[in-house]
């Protein structure tokens, strides 16, 4: 099972989070590079998990997906 990945954590500067080992800076130990990956909070800022674009829900509704076979029961009654 993989760890939990942390949504916003304390010091992302010191850990590489390119894979489950969140190993520090100073020892790569996965060999994916020199370079480690950042944490998207570093990347995005603080709200990264945010949706980047909200709708609100009306138009959710007549977007792509709309017409589901959930709904096409609702028209035979």
């Amino acid at each position: 099972m993989a760890k939990k990945f942390p949504i916003v954590p304390a010091h992302p500067e010191r850990i590489c989070w390119g894979c489950d080992k969140y190993c520090p800076i100073d020892a790569l130990a996965c060999g994916n590079g020199s370079d480690r990956t950042q944490h998207p909070a570093e990347l995005f800022g603080e709200d990264w998990l945010e949706p980047i674009l909200p709708f609100p829900d009306a138009q959710q509704e007549d977007g792509p997906g709309a017409g589901t076979a959930q709904d096409a029961g609702k028209d035979k009654q």
